[in-house]
């Protein structure tokens, strides 16, 4: 899961660039729209200086944001002045057709922005929102940050001594958050702990300002221990809120992730017709496979249990060629360049250079609620460092958790995981998102676009050969395919029906193969994260039909490679729009 995405819990991922980070094409005149935007902005990190942080601004690196209720309404009424002065000070219909897609994009992001606060109250409900200014605040000024390390350092002081402040306002906000988010809260926090406790100073290393760091950190962590006290015997009694948001609630705020103009029927519907086929396509590569690693055995009856039976015991045999639990993240690396040098050979798209990418171990406080993330530079700090983290097994968890994860995870899966997360998935289209022409659009991102890429990306380079053909690894990437639309069903039936949790896990284990530990972790996140699990197959499908319809536009002058950089050089922007500035310059999906 792209780890960026995270902020849409909080707030609009909004941000204004450092004057000293920025090229000179960022730095260039811009038109009256874009002059409102970062005016805008301006203003909103004054408000929420995290943002600018977690986007690429480093002017308000010192300072953590003000989440009193009274400065939490001052952030609201400034969205709501955004909203209505916009239409007052540009005229659209003045507006060239590509100024048009921005003035509505923001539009947009505003009213979502603005019923996201109103209608899920996620300073009151959601904990997990607190771990980022307790942990993310100081951990990415020491790890992505461009910064002299003394500066960084300066402003992670500044922030630890802030940290009390937070918790502060955490106690007075929160009042009866769902019992399930709380608990992911709890973990973090304890992650928080260690981080401050050690962790912070591994990744220090040697400086000047290691004695301030320590003195500072020794001051943190009791008001950590205190806060983790507090929320295990003061909020997790009262924590009897609802993580359903209902029909009415789901249907609204999906539209508004989508901006897509599907109905949730219209996605349920959709992905329970591609649920089907891709079972259809996981048997016929099962019975492929089925001699290879059942040789004595007759292949099942090929009735409907049957089918079932084949491809569960063929995912299981193939599950088991996996690495060992300490060398997760290691394999992980291993897998990045041989995906690059097939990239490059297959002409599958222009690499970024230089790559900033770097595969990391999950610190324990991010973790949670996936195995891995990719945490791409700020949009507005391109030439940061992206981390693409991976989470090993938990010292603590028993051998038979921990080899569950390792067969959910095998050799073949962390290839997939890797195109996904990484080459040519996230970390490719990021890079391409944060040179886009437009400052709006460099800042506002459509995560349907940019998780549909990332599914997209998984098939594409198997059927341009990579693998060479390798069944196993085909079975793999159907399986995480299944998983995505398996992700749109559970978010509507889980928060738009009354699913319960045995129906929810029998659908992913029986329905979509996953392990169970794959299963319960995945169910954890469906109901703190409602509609962003549907973003993965819609996204998926809307590029798919793109590329389709351009291909047989184009002929045989169709190029794959050109095609992907054209999609790409917009920005992350909702694929209705994608679309259709795709279908205006044909001429870029060409080899020329």
């Amino acid at each position: 899961m792209l780890h960026f995405l995270r902020s849409l819990l909080r707030h609009l991922p909004l941000a204004v660039a450092a004057a000293a980070l920025l090229s000179p094409s960022l730095r260039a005149a811009t038109s009256p729209l874009e002059t409102f935007f970062r005016r805008h902005l301006d203003e909103r990190f004054a408000l929420h200086p995290l943002e600018a942080t977690q986007l690429g601004d480093h002017r308000f690196d010192d300072k953590l944001d003000d989440l009193s209720p009274a400065a939490l309404a001052r952030s609201l009424a400034h969205l709501k002045a955004a909203l209505t002065k916009l239409p007052q000070t540009i005229d659209r219909a003045k507006l060239s057709p590509d100024e048009r897609i921005n003035f509505d994009l923001f539009t947009h992001e505003l009213t979502a922005a603005i019923w996201l606060h109103e209608n899920t109250r996620p300073y009151a409900t959601n904990p997990r929102i607190y771990t980022d200014y307790i942990g993310d605040s100081v951990f990415l000024l020491l790890s992505q940050s461009r910064l002299p390390k003394e500066t960084n350092l300066a402003h992670a002081l500044a922030r630890m001594r802030q940290i009390p402040a937070i918790i502060s306002a955490a106690k007075q906000n929160l009042t009866n958050p769902p019992r399930v988010v709380l608990e992911t809260a709890i973990r973090q926090n304890q992650g928080s702990i260690g981080f401050y406790e050690r962790d912070l100073f591994e990744l220090v290393g040697t400086t000047p300002q290691l004695a301030a760091l320590k003195a500072e950190a020794a001051r943190v962590v009791p008001v950590l221990k205190d806060y983790q006290q507090w929320l295990e015997k003061n909020l997790l009694p009262r924590a009897t809120g609802e993580w359903r948001l209902g029909a009415q609630k789901f249907a609204q705020k999906l539209d508004y992730t989508l901006n897509a103009g599907l109905s949730a029927d219209d996605v349920l519907r959709a992905a329970e017709s591609e649920f089907t086929r891709v079972h259809q396509e996981l048997y016929v590569i099962s019975r492929q496979l089925w001699s290879r690693y059942f040789p004595t055995a007759a292949l099942p009856v090929a009735d409907e249990a049957g089918r079932r039976t084949t491809i569960a015991r063929v995912i299981s045999a193939v599950s088991k060629e996996h690495g060992k639990p300490e060398e997760l993240v290691t394999d992980a690396r291993a897998t990045v360049d041989r995906i690059k040098t097939f990239i490059r050979e297959k002409d599958i798209l222009r690499l970024p250079e230089p790559d900033r990418c770097q595969v990391i171990e999950m610190p324990e406080f991010q973790r949670g609620n996936s195995l891995a993330y990719m945490n791409g530079a700020p949009p507005l700090d391109p030439d940061a460092p992206s981390f693409y983290a991976i989470s090993p097994p938990a010292k603590d968890w028993d051998p038979k958790r921990t080899q569950s994860l390792l067969e959910e995870y095998n050799r073949h899966m962390l290839q997939i995981l890797t195109i996904h997360e990484a080459y040519p998935g996230h970390y490719v289209q990021l890079e391409y998102s944060s040179r886009a022409p437009s400052y709006l659009r460099r800042v506002l991102q459509s995560g349907v676009m940019i998780e549909g890429w990332a599914v997209y990306t998984e098939q594409m380079m198997l059927d341009q050969g990579y693998g060479g053909g390798d069944l196993a690894l085909r079975l793999n990437q159907l399986k995480f395919y299944l998983r995505a639309v398996c992700n749109a069903m559970l978010d509507h039936k889980l928060h738009a029906q009354t699913m319960a949790d045995a129906d929810a896990i029998r659908l992913m284990v029986d329905g979509a193969f996953q392990s169970e530990e794959e299963a319960r972790a995945k169910l954890i996140r469906a109901k703190q994260t409602s509609t962003q699990l549907s973003t993965y197959f819609v996204g998926r499908m809307a590029h798919v039909r793109l590329r389709e319809e351009m291909q047989r536009t184009l002929g045989e002058k169709f190029s794959l490679g050109r095609y992907h950089e054209a999609v790409l050089s917009h920005g992350s922007i909702p694929m209705k729009y994608l679309a259709e500035l795709v279908r205006a310059n044909p001429g870029a999906a060409t080899s020329k």
